[in-house]
């Protein structure tokens, strides 16, 4: 054993050598595999993205959609 520690840096990576990208084949696989789940999944994924993007919606615009809402609920009191 050296007693003398290698200045060059090492890694050890499960790429192995190669470089870490993914390949075509594997983007492919995976690609395949999130249309089954989203195929298994329908309405309650199209209804979870529908959901999602309202939130982002609501979220960027919090005090409009604050005012908005008070104005419906005075408008609707206001009507009884």
């Amino acid at each position: 054993m050296s007693k003398y520690a290698s200045l060059a840096p090492h890694w050890v990576t499960s790429s192995l050598g190669c470089p870490a990208d993914a390949a075509a084949p594997q983007h492919a696989a995976l690609g395949d595999h999130l249309a089954q789940c989203s195929a298994q999944r329908g309405r309650l994924q199209r209804l979870e993205n529908g959901a999602g993007s309202l939130r982002r919606l609501v979220a960027g615009r919090f005090v409009t959609a604050a005012l908005v809402v008070t104005l419906l609920v005075g408008a609707s009191l206001m009507a009884l």
